[in-house]
């Protein structure tokens, strides 16, 4: 093999778009990806006439043509518009406690609003004053956090400086009496594996306003559309890549990248590494031991890695108004104590809160005719899965889908009816997909400690760049982001 200015290990989101991002700079580039498809998460795939979407729920800051947020401007700058259709969901979510709540949510804050003081008309001043703290909050971390405010302190944004890092279920109570209010409010909580309680407020305002303000999305053909798109564009651009081949070794001379020993033996000479298999998985598989800077061991041991899921991935006979489903993002919880919620996701025992997504509500197209597909997700650590003999895994893994379908059948009856097709995901399917540690899908836990505000995506070893959720946030915008990031500091090493 030829060597290359630079190298990419992983074709999920980073690597893609720290590929075309390289390759369109006119960095000679090549990828490697030990899968035979683009995408890590970003991808799907076929049971019977069924083609599954993998992660994908709510796509992050798209906003619309007149009102662009940050991912439909790197898209554009990516030139990737002209090859991708989205499709604008309607609503943030429905929020189900069976028995007890029920409340659905516009992604617009005056509708949204509405909709919650109608539901807890004794707490309109807190709905106000919540809302009013959210986006005072937004509007000061924009300055802060992106424009990078140099003048930044908290006399000029004393909001960003007191909300960041207390955490968001003191927030909810500072604000909201009822239980339920709290728990319809703070639901999203799941899309960042912590609970309320342990979750930096700034982290939750920052996903609840940009969903509200950028709306969510969807991508018409699902997320492996996605991932194709900008593989092909890469591949136009001049980069090359390579599947079916993974990386064996990081070469470390002097504190310096000087190449890659692939899975085949292969020998590739490069100054510059973009990584999107994550910081563990690069520093401790990747790297001899002599090689890895101290200030790099003590930053990963003092890390925790985050939360894996188990999914459900199920194909219907049946189109989505038949089966009672009317809107796309469905949380449902069985407890309005989401710490107790939380515990459940380190145990085998029936998960007590869960994301249902029917992609056909919002894209009629997304499954044949007739016919409707979708996703059931609990949150799950890998500890109790790696404990569990080879022997019982299977009877393990489809009891605990059981539990989760009972769960549904609460607030979706009609489904257990009209199953064609499913398939269940653990947290040890994500471990042998993903190559992460836990089979964690969203990185490190987006506590504090852990959060985006303490990750420095920057290696000590020159030449070493990281891309990915172990980088920064997890989740598509931040992930997709990370990876052009990643390809400007090194363009600018280079230049």
């Amino acid at each position: 093999m030829t060597d290359y200015d630079a190298v990419i290990i992983g074709a999920g989101n980073g690597g893609l778009t720290a590929g075309l991002t390289l390759a369109r700079a006119g960095v000679k580039t090549l990828m490697l990806e030990r899968h035979n498809i683009p995408g890590g998460c970003a991808t799907s795939f076929v049971r019977g006439r069924f083609e599954f979407e993998v992660a994908l729920h709510q796509l992050s800051g798209m906003g619309t043509e007149s009102f662009p947020g940050p991912l439909r401007s790197m898209l554009k700058d990516l030139d990737m518009m002209k090859d991708l259709a989205f499709v604008q969901m309607e609503n943030l979510y429905r929020a189900v406690l069976p028995g007890q709540m029920d409340i659905t949510l516009k992604a617009d804050r005056a509708e949204a609003i509405q909709a919650l003081k109608a539901k807890f008309p004794q707490e309109t001043s807190g709905i106000d004053g919540f809302f009013d703290l959210v986006w005072a909050f937004c509007n000061q971390w924009i300055h802060v956090v992106i424009m990078k405010d140099p003048e930044a302190t908290s006399e000029k944004h004393p909001v960003y400086f007191q909300y960041a890092l207390k955490d968001t279920q003191s927030v909810l109570d500072e604000f909201f009496k009822n239980p339920l209010l709290k728990s319809a409010v703070g639901i999203y909580w799941s899309y960042m594996g912590m609970p309320p309680s342990r979750l930096p407020f700034g982290d939750f305002a920052v996903i609840f306003w940009a969903y509200t303000e950028f709306k969510p999305f969807h991508i018409k053909g699902g997320s492996q559309a996605l991932s194709n798109a900008l593989l092909n564009a890469y591949i136009q651009a001049g980069g090359d890549v390579h599947f079916n081949c993974g990386v064996k070794k990081i070469i470390v001379k002097d504190n310096r990248v000087t190449g890659i020993v692939t899975d085949q033996g292969d020998e590739i000479a490069t100054a510059n590494i973009v990584s999107n298999a994550g910081t563990y998985t690069t520093y401790v598989e990747l790297i001899d031991r002599e090689h890895i800077p101290e200030e790099s061991r003590r930053e990963l041991g003092a890390r925790t890695v985050g939360t894996s899921a188990v999914t459900i991935f199920l194909g219907m006979d049946a189109e989505p108004e038949a089966l009672g489903i009317r809107e796309a993002t469905n949380f449902i919880t069985e407890t309005t104590d989401n710490d107790l919620a939380f515990s459940t996701f380190r145990t085998l025992d029936p998960p007590m809160a869960m994301l249902f997504t029917c992609y056909d509500v919002d894209d009629p197209e997304f499954s044949p005719k007739g016919a409707c597909q979708a996703a059931i997700v609990s949150l799950a650590y890998s500890e109790p899965w790696l404990s569990i003999p080879t022997t019982r895994y299977h009877e393990t893994k489809y009891r605990y889908a059981q539990d989760m379908l009972n769960t549904l059948y609460k607030v979706f009856p009609d489904v257990r009816h009209h199953i064609e097709e499913i398939d269940v995901a653990t947290p040890l399917t994500h471990m042998r997909y993903l190559g992460h540690p836990g089979g964690a899908i969203y990185g490190f836990e987006q506590s504090a400690r852990d959060s985006e505000l303490f990750l420095d995506g920057s290696s000590p070893i020159e030449g070493l760049y990281h891309a990915g959720a172990f980088a920064g946030m997890g989740g598509f915008q931040p992930t997709l982001m990370s990876g052009q990031s990643a390809a400007r500091k090194l363009i600018r090493q280079l230049k």
